[in-house]
Order: structure tokens, then C-alpha cells, then sequence
């Protein structure tokens, strides 16, 4: 292949991967064009792309842009997009394992691994994380697990208290056997 033809291939990926930070690898060795359309455009509605790369120019290109991937070997197919990296890797999980019995795909689409925030990481570790959505969400409970310790240290023993005259208020009063005797002094016997 031509050194100006490398060039501009080159430019093409810098261009499509500038600001991508959260990746799902595959590889797929012998992968027909029909089924590799039939899943490209299924993700493409979740808002993810897909792109076959030519390992030797991705893998200059990922290390300029800060992506760091170890696993190189075979065909490389790559998939970004999404809101977060596990939500990008249930994506393509769900998608394989719903064609993992036709003949065509059987057993030629497997993941090699993931990237995120130019990491490399395991794609079973990708699966686990917890999506954007999960995390906010743990955060926000996190933020409010001290308020709400705090409002039940304050309402806890207002609360016994509360239960303590409720309780003296509804004892029925003892009837009058006599006098009362004055504070400090025995009753007389």
C-alpha cells in the first residue's frame, strides 16, 4: 500500500477515534458481509458504530490518542459509542449471544477485551461496571446515607419519648383511696 494512502487511512481513524474513550474489541475471522451489516446496523440504532481496522495503522493511531491496547492479534473489530462502557459492552454482548446459534455467526464473533478512559480492561470486567445511570444513582445515595443517619439519631429518641407519654397519657388514673401523702414524708399505714 502506498505511504500517502497509509497517511490519509491514518487521518480517517485519528478523525473518527479523536475524543472516543470507551471501546468494546472483537475479533471476527471469517465473518460474512451480510451478517457483519445485519449487526452493524441493529447497534447502529443503539447509537453505536462499528469499524474493522487494520491492526499495524490502529494501532499507531490509538497510541497517539492515548488508547491503550494490547491485543493486536487478528482480525480486529472495534465498537464505541453508547452512554458508558458497560452499557456499550451488554450492548454487544446481547447482540452476540442472540446470534450465537445461527450457522453464520456461531463461535466467529468473540470479544478480545475493552477499553475505557484509554485503559485497557478485561471485557468481563466491562460487563460488571456499573452503567452512568447505576452510578449516578450510587452516588446520590451516597451523598444521602449521612443526612439520613442524622435524621434518625433525632428522631429516634423523639420518638421514644413521644411513645413514653402516649403511654402515661392513655394509663387509666388510679381512683382516690385517700389524702396524698406530701413529697418527702411515708405514707401513713
Amino acid at each position: 500500500m502506498a505511504k500517502h494512502i497509509k497517511q490519509m487511512q491514518m487521518e480517517s481513524l485519528r478523525k473518527t477515534f479523536n475524543g472516543v474513550k470507551d471501546l468494546v474489541v472483537l475479533t471476527g475471522p471469517g465473518l460474512d458481509c451480510q451478517t457483519d451489516n445485519r449487526m452493524r446496523l441493529e447497534l447502529r440504532k443503539k447509537n453505536i458504530r462499528m469499524q474493522v481496522l487494520k491492526n499495524s495503522l490502529a494501532r499507531k493511531v490509538f497510541d497517539e490518542l492515548g488508547l491503550k491496547m494490547t491485543k493486536w492479534e487478528g482480525r480486529t473489530i472495534v465498537a464505541w459509542g453508547g452512554t458508558s462502557i458497560a452499557s456499550l459492552a451488554k450492548e454487544v454482548e446481547g447482540w452476540l449471544k442472540d446470534k450465537k446459534n445461527e450457522p453464520k455467526t456461531k463461535d466467529r464473533m468473540k470479544p478480545k477485551g475493552a477499553v475505557t478512559e484509554g485503559q485497557e480492561i478485561d471485557f468481563a470486567t466491562a460487563l460488571t461496571m456499573p452503567t452512568r445511570e447505576e452510578a449516578i444513582g450510587r452516588v446520590v445515595m451516597l451523598a444521602q446515607s449521612p443526612g439520613r443517619r442524622l435524621v434518625g439519631q433525632l428522631i429516634g429518641p423523639a420518638g421514644y419519648l413521644a411513645g413514653q407519654v402516649k403511654a402515661i397519657s392513655e394509663k387509666p388514673e388510679a381512683a382516690p383511696t385517700g389524702e396524698a401523702a406530701p413529697a418527702g414524708e411515708p405514707a401513713p399505714a
